[in-house]
């Protein structure tokens, strides 16, 4: 060892528990401390002559890169088999063939019913529903009262639903 070295062992050996710590709770791991001080150790020594200038303020510069660096490594990892594995076993949520055909064919024969109300109250429902017009806005459009909107709206949602739902709808009042 050279006497570079011989200034150096003593301040690292004195700190060496205390980085240990910081950088178990930094990787959460023990074992990744312990390699992370080792490496601090090598880059210490070698250089030796800038850190003899500032030896304390150096080696935790050194420590402090070492975390950042681990950190990043870590979250840029691959995944290991057992993690790919719990991924592909998720469910799939998206809707299968059959329920896509489902949703359309039930879709074609809602756009139907709605072809079966009369001219005002699909358009009365669809500026309510589709477009999001306030009932005063569409009552206005109509030249009737909020009230009539809010009658037109329940009659022709019901009649979709007692259609949809294969019942044949009561005649109005």
């Amino acid at each position: 060892m050279g006497s570079r070295d011989d200034k150096l062992v003593p301040i690292f050996m004195r700190e060496r528990a205390a980085l240990t710590r910081y950088l178990t709770a930094r990787s959460g791991s023990p074992e990744d401390a312990e390699d992370l001080t080792q490496e601090a150790w090598l880059r210490f020594s070698r250089n030796g002559s800038t850190a003899l200038q500032a030896p304390l303020p150096y080696l935790r510069q050194i420590v402090r890169n070492l975390a950042i660096d681990h950190d990043r490594a870590r979250k840029r990892r691959r995944l290991t088999a057992m993690e790919i594995d719990e991924l592909l076993a998720l469910p799939d949520d998206r809707p299968n063939p059959e329920d896509g055909l489902r949703s359309r064919s039930e879709l074609r024969r809602l756009i139907a019913i709605l072809d079966e109300l009369p001219p005002r109250r699909r358009e009365i429902l669809a500026a309510a529903r589709i477009e999001e017009r306030p009932h005063r806005e569409i009552a206005a459009r109509h030249g009737v009262s909020t009230r009539t909107i809010e009658l037109e709206i329940r009659a022709a949602i019901e009649y979709c639903s007692q259609k949809l739902n294969g019942d044949e709808p009561q005649p109005e009042k």
